[in-house]
């Protein structure tokens, strides 16, 4: 064992004019998140204040034959004028401000079309949540609050087990990683951490961005390991492990089936918070019953705000998560200099800021600041050197 004072030989180091252009990106897109939730806001606030949610509940109503097509013609109505309002502020949030600070790879067609795709596969699944959410609201106006949030952790279960064979080729192309001895240690180290992975992926993330990346997919027989291949590129062996351990340590932890039951609580929250708004605002904006589907507005404030409140907690719980899958990376592998550069290359590469502002880190970020990171992988380096 060495001194507490000692520290792991430096392999790579932190990039003083990435790391401020980090702190400016972060800077940006803070701002840029803020507009867009003003933007939200105000939009609601027009729809309610303007009785504009009203008249267009009338015109529906006065078109579709049903309650089913009633509530999809009025998401469309309410939906479509912000996503057009919108397109210019996540044009430059999505695109630009990437491009101009050097992460994205995208043309802007390839940009677009992933932009259409996205739109489509969230406006599907939300039309079928919301479908089946007025169904209960019009079925169980008591206990629709329940019921939707049984609905949606069916859902989740679903599409984290769909998601690396039927979502994510929809934008990555993934093919079985071409090196054996890196896919037999990965594929040793799930063993070790008793979870079992049909195959390893890499994907073609640098198609989109010089960012890097790597994860566990899926639950069962999806469950496999997949590698951007600007992780491969730029990354040492010994530090693509590590980082592989990291995801490892949620599963070892049940982070997944722990985090999807965190997310369901805090889903009921919500929609209880919002069963009680409608109830209360239903006089208050003239609607006929909850079940109305001019009350749409109505739910996205209220489910707005409960978000905006309870988002420091989830990032709380994430930030612990993730400290403990670092803390069994460190202890499966007994690689801190490998962990350390790995975090230090990753805010090198992904142009994040390793020490950002206490605040930030505390409202805003869930994963631990790339310091508090590497800290722990030096005291550990310190306690059982490499």
């Amino acid at each position: 064992m060495t001194s507490p004072d000692s520290s792991p030989p430096e392999s790579v180091t932190l990039d003083p004019e990435r790391q401020q252009q980090a702190r400016q990106y972060a800077r940006l897109t803070r701002r840029l998140m803020l507009v867009d939730m003003v933007l939200g806001a105000a939009y609601i606030i027009m729809w309610l204040a303007t009785g504009l949610h009203l008249r267009t509940g009338e015109w529906v109503a006065s078109v579709a034959p049903g309650p089913w097509l009633a509530t999809a013609l009025y998401a469309l109505v309410f939906g479509l004028p912000y996503m057009a309002i919108d397109l210019p502020l996540s044009t430059y949030t999505g695109f630009v401000l990437p491009h101009r600070y050097g992460q994205s790879t995208q043309t802007l067609r390839s940009w677009l079309v992933d932009t259409i795709k996205g739109a489509a596969l969230s406006g599907v699944f939300g039309l079928i949540l919301l479908e089946i959410m007025y169904a209960l609201l019009r079925a169980a106006p008591a206990l629709w609050w329940l019921y939707t949030a049984g609905v949606i952790l069916l859902f989740s279960v679903i599409l984290s087990t769909l998601s690396p064979v039927l979502i994510a080729p929809l934008f990555y192309k993934f093919t079985p990683l071409d090196d054996d001895d890196l896919t037999a240690r990965l594929t040793h180290l799930a063993e070790q951490a008793g979870t079992a992975v049909r195959g390893v992926y890499r994907f073609d993330m640098s198609t989109r961005t010089r960012s890097a990346n790597a994860a566990v997919m899926g639950l069962g027989a999806t469950r496999r390991i997949v590698l951007g291949d600007t992780l491969l590129a730029e990354f040492t062996p010994d530090e693509i492990e590590t980082v592989l351990a990291h995801e490892l340590g949620h599963h070892v932890h049940r982070d997944m089936p722990a985090g999807i039951a965190i997310n369901t609580i805090l889903t009921l929250a919500s929609l209880f918070a919002a069963h009680l708004g409608l109830n209360v605002m239903t006089g208050w904006f003239g609607l006929s019953s909850t079940a109305d589907p001019a009350g749409l507005p109505v739910f996205l404030a209220v489910t707005g705000v409960v978000g905006l409140l309870v988002m420091p907690l989830g990032n709380a719980y994430s930030r612990w998560r993730e400290r403990e899958a670092d803390r069994y990376a460190l202890q499966a592998t007994r690689k801190p200099d490998a962990f350390a550069s790995a975090m230090t290359r990753l805010a090198n590469q992904n142009l994040a800021d390793a020490d950002p502002e206490s605040w930030v880190v505390w409202l805003l970020n869930s994963p631990p600041p790339i310091r508090d990171r590497v800290g722990m992988a030096n005291a550990y380096h310190a306690t059982y050197p490499s």
